[in-house]
Order: C-alpha cells, then structure tokens, then sequence
C-alpha cells in the first residue's frame, strides 16, 4: 500500500499556499503590504519622539505581511518538492536528468518559487500559483475531505457501489465546477505571468537613473535580474505551454494593430519591429521540446 503521507504533505502546502496568498492580497490591498517596507522603514528613520511608535507599528504590520508571503512560497516548494520528485526521481547530476527536468513544467515552477523566496516580494508573483492551488486543493477536498466527513451510503444489497452515484452533491458540485473552470483558469495565469512580467520590466526600468532618485517609486523598484529571469521562464512555458503562446499571440497582435495606426509615430513602430525581432531571434534559440502532456500535477 502507498504511504499517503506525501499526498497530505503536498495537500497542506498548497492550502498554506491559498490561505497566505489571500492574507497577503489584504494587506496588499489595505496599503500594508511588504512592498512598502522601504517607505515604513524611512519613516522610523526619519520619526520624531511623538511619532515613531505609529512608525514602528507600521514596520511589523509589513514584517508580517512579508512573513506571509514567504509562508506561501514555502506551501508552493513544499508541495512542488514532492511532485517534482515523484515525476522525476531522485537527482541525478547528468546532462540527460538536467534536460529532463527543465523541460518539466513542475520543476520550472519549482525553480521560479526558489527565486521569489529569495526576492523582494512581487504583490502578482502568487497569482498563478495561488490559481494552481485553488484547483488541487478543491480536488483535495472532494476526494479525500468530503468522503470522511460525509461516508458514502452502502449500496443496496445485490447492487454494485457506483463511485460517482455515491458521491456527495457538494463534491458532484465541485468536480462539475474543477471540469469547467479548468481551461479558462490556466489561460487568466498565462494573462497574469505576461502582466508580472511587464510589473518586473517597469518595476526595473525605475531602478535606473534619473527615476531611480524619485522616492515615490521605492516601493515599485525591483532588481534588474527579476525580469530577466522571468523572461526566460516565460521562454521556457511558451514551448511547453499552449495557453503561453495563444496569449503572447494575443498580445503582440493587439500591440502590432495599435503601433500601426494610421497617424502613429514612426519611431514607435520601429522601436517595436525592433524588439519583437529581437524576442523571435532571442525565443527561438533550441529549447528541447516537451514531451507529452501527462495529468496536470502542479
């Protein structure tokens, strides 16, 4: 018999996951997110007598906030640690294990979790796999919650238990809803990783001189090296990501049709014929396809 444990592990971590991300939006969304701490901090710094307690309650509500989401990135390591493993199997320090593991979906999420652990927090970096979560923590509950607290009926005598007759009508409810939403929730985080990526991209472009001496932006700069690296996991999931590529299609053809409006300016157009021959060229260096799409395991 399997050891269930490890299913309950990756369970947990992607509740954690789902109940920091929503602690975190809260506070994000009521101005005491961690992405202010340098604001707050200056503020003790700078404080009078009369006012550096307010200060100082304000730098531990961000603290906090900053403890949450790492709490989340953890849930998400926690439970891509045990996917990974189990697609993968033990490490191995070999060309052909490395290119396996990159051409993995879950170990690229993996990877990406790892860096914003070590990162100023990025308020939409917990958006996909906050989405992710949602998925399996229902499915979670459907098959392993549900059935404990509400047993099946037995069935009649001379009649065959039937999986899906027995099923509780919340979890009919909830599988119903998982089989729906499934498709158009993979193509909003295919949305939400373009829209982090031009949060990264800007969040950079104000690091530089002359915005980088504006005190309004410190709460919105970011290191040079995010959009970097997010560019190339972006790479990486548009060949193996059909929703990746329906949406960067999407999006360069709006940007194409907008730039080559009648009466625009002709730098623009070029500055954008630029850059997309840059990204085809920089893009279509050799990624190894992706092998078949098993069950999504995220």
């Amino acid at each position: 018999m399997a050891n269930p444990y490890p299913h309950y592990v990756w369970a947990a971590g992607h509740f954690l996951l789902l109940l920091s991300t929503l602690r975190y939006y809260i506070a994000w969304a009521t101005f005491k997110s961690a992405g202010y701490g340098l604001w707050y901090k200056g503020e003790v710094k700078q404080a009078s007598s009369s006012d550096a307690p307010l200060a100082k309650k304000r730098v531990k509500t961000v603290e906090l906030t900053l403890i949450v989401s790492l709490a989340g990135f953890i849930g998400a390591l926690t439970s891509y640690s045990i996917v990974v493993y189990k697609s993968l199997g033990t490490p191995q320090p070999n060309k052909a294990y490395i290119q396996k593991a990159l051409a993995d979906e879950n170990f690229q999420y993996f990877l990406l979790a790892i860096f914003w652990f070590f990162n100023k927090p990025v308020p939409l970096a917990l958006i996909p796999y906050a989405t992710f979560s949602l998925f399996h923590a229902l499915t979670f509950t459907r098959t392993n919650i549900l059935p404990r607290i509400f047993p099946p009926a037995p069935p009649a005598p001379g009649q065959e238990r039937s999986s899906s007759a027995s099923q509780h009508p919340l979890a009919k409810t909830i599988h119903g809803w998982v089989k729906a939403n499934y498709d158009p929730a993979m193509e909003f985080v295919a949305w939400a990783e373009i829209a982090i990526l031009s949060r990264v991209v800007v969040g950079a472009l104000v690091g530089l001189p002359p915005l980088y001496w504006l005190p309004f932006f410190n709460s919105f700069r970011n290191s040079l090296v995010i959009p970097l690296v997010f560019a190339h996991f972006l790479r990486l999931r548009f060949y193996h990501s059909a929703f990746i590529r329906k949406v960067v299609t999407n999006v360069d053809a709006r940007v194409t049709a907008l730039v080559n409006q009648p009466g625009q300016n002709p730098q623009i157009k070029q500055a954008w014929d630029a850059a997309r021959v840059l990204v085809t060229r920089w893009g279509g260096s050799i990624v190894q396809p992706a092998p078949a799409p098993a069950a999504a395991a995220r």
